[in-house]
């Protein structure tokens, strides 16, 4: 059997600055990042200051014109702008630069989908990805017919679904009744667990701040079934399911202690919304245990996302404890 190697994306990263204060190439940074956990490889990065978003095509013309030049420099192959793009400033860049243009929503999706393992996960990230793609229809189809794969194409949505509104309106509606019936059976493992009355503490942070390597750890040393630990891996998003471990530190106070999906600047309203039920695990916890990348110099940037998220999903109020991971990377023990 013949496999045809499948060849790596270069893409050019591009972002607009509104005010002084936007950390614009930060964010740029974490879409790096974001872009090679999707396999992608960046070759240039792109910032326009402007007092507003262009409402047709994202950047100004003077800007498009520098991405195209820098596109043939670097033999790009797509770009990735740094926000969400509507349909128009999507299928306008399309039009202007003749590439595949893709977003940060876009780009969460996408590595959204090449981690989801369980059933429940790839219903809720198949959700995500029909409700963004029901109003971009047009704009994605072009792109993905022109270059044949790559970031966006991969995961449950990319079945071969008819275009067609009334089709995938069909399809979203199927998907909230199976994801009704995996919300219940979690609501039924919650009560049970409520019943018996022991506490339970949830492990929250941003993505890839080691949250599941200190749950790894604390099962592996006070878990009931030590060979129950969870992937592990220095990367973005490489949890994406809530996994519950019973501990025991021989105090006699035994507790439940839940690792969640880590948190992330610009967390696309698509993916919060369609993984409410995971999110809101956090919501039922009596104690919340911030893992917090200390390595990181952004880590108090993203210990405000963190609080940010915990509040929009109503856990805002919970007690928390705030851990200060890889540490040791800092040069401290």
């Amino acid at each position: 059997m013949e496999y045809i190697e499948e060849i790596q994306e270069q893409v050019i990263l591009v972002g607009v600055q509104l005010d002084e204060n936007d950390n614009v190439k930060e964010s740029l940074d974490e879409l790096e990042e974001l872009a090679d956990t999707a396999g992608a490889q960046t070759v240039g990065k792109i910032i326009q200051n402007r007092e507003t978003v262009h409402p047709g095509t994202y950047i100004g013309k003077g800007k498009i014109e520098e991405v195209r030049a820098l596109m043939l420099a670097t033999d790009a192959t797509g770009i990735i702008c740094d926000d969400e793009l509507s349909p128009a400033q999507m299928n306008n860049l399309e039009h202007e630069l003749e590439c595949k243009v893709m977003d940060r929503t876009l780009l969460i999706l996408d590595i959204f989908a090449k981690h989801a393992t369980t059933s429940e996960g790839k219903i809720q990230v198949e959700l995500a990805q029909l409700r963004y793609r029901a109003s971009r229809l047009v704009g994605l189809g072009a792109s993905l017919s022109r270059l044949g794969g790559g970031i966006g194409t991969r995961g449950p949505g990319e079945k071969k679904l008819e275009s067609d509104r009334r089709l995938i309106r069909k399809r979203i509606t199927a998907l909230k009744e199976e994801l009704s019936q995996v919300e219940k059976h979690r609501e039924l493992l919650r009560t049970g667990r409520t019943r018996g009355k022991m506490k339970t503490a949830a492990i929250v942070g941003y993505t890839n701040a080691g949250k599941s390597t200190i749950l790894n750890r604390m099962v592996e040393q006070f878990g009931e079934l030590p060979e129950k630990t969870v992937m592990e891996k220095d990367m973005l998003f490489a949890t994406l399911e809530t996994s519950v471990r019973s501990i025991d530190t021989g105090h006699n106070k035994p507790f439940f202690l839940t690792d969640t999906v880590g948190f992330i600047h610009k967390l696309p309203h698509g993916l919060v919304k369609a993984f409410r039920s995971t999110l809101e695990e956090v919501k039922y916890a009596d104690l919340l245990v911030q893992v917090v990348d200390f390595s990181d110099e952004n880590y108090r940037q993203q210990m405000q996302v963190t609080a940010d998220t915990l509040k929009e999903l109503g856990a805002g109020d919970i007690p928390q404890i705030v851990v200060y991971n890889k540490a040791d990377k800092c040069g401290m023990e």
